[in-house]
């Protein structure tokens, strides 16, 4: 039968779990972007929703398009305070997604709710051409 370690620390020391849980998502360990974004199709459109609390989209917020590159950069600054003490949070982030082929990005539009940016993309059907042969000619 294997014997179970017990835990040797102080009651008042958190678990390693718990030491990064004050930190901004993008600062914790194992974070491999700064905005966590979701990709899909629905609809005949390309959608990007990307995590970004606690920031003012009217001004913390750019969303930019250009040659089939959809970037989104947030900045946020936060502060908490009581009687004992204050604390405040800032930074900027971005993140860059590769539109697929058939997007508009004339048509792009977004949306800020509860959190959660949307971007929605259309896109056109692409046409397709059939597979041909190509002649391949050989230098002497």
């Amino acid at each position: 039968m294997a014997s179970r370690q017990t835990e040797r620390r102080p009651r008042w020391w958190p678990p390693f779990s718990e030491w990064f849980e004050d930190l901004p998502l993008d600062l914790r360990p194992g974070s491999e972007h700064m905005i966590r974004v979701e990709e899909s199709r629905e609809e005949g459109a390309y959608m990007v929703k990307a995590e970004l609390p606690g920031i003012d989209p009217d001004t913390d917020l750019d969303v930019t398009v250009e040659d089939g590159l959809l970037t989104v950069h947030a900045e946020r600054s936060e502060e908490q305070a009581d009687k004992q003490r204050s604390e405040f949070r800032y930074g900027s982030f971005t993140r860059s997604v590769q539109l697929p082929t058939g997007v508009d990005e004339d048509d792009i539009t977004a949306s800020y709710d509860s959190g959660v940016l949307t971007v929605k993309a259309p896109m056109q059907p692409v046409a397709r051409s059939e597979p041909h042969r190509i002649a391949v000619t050989r230098k002497s």
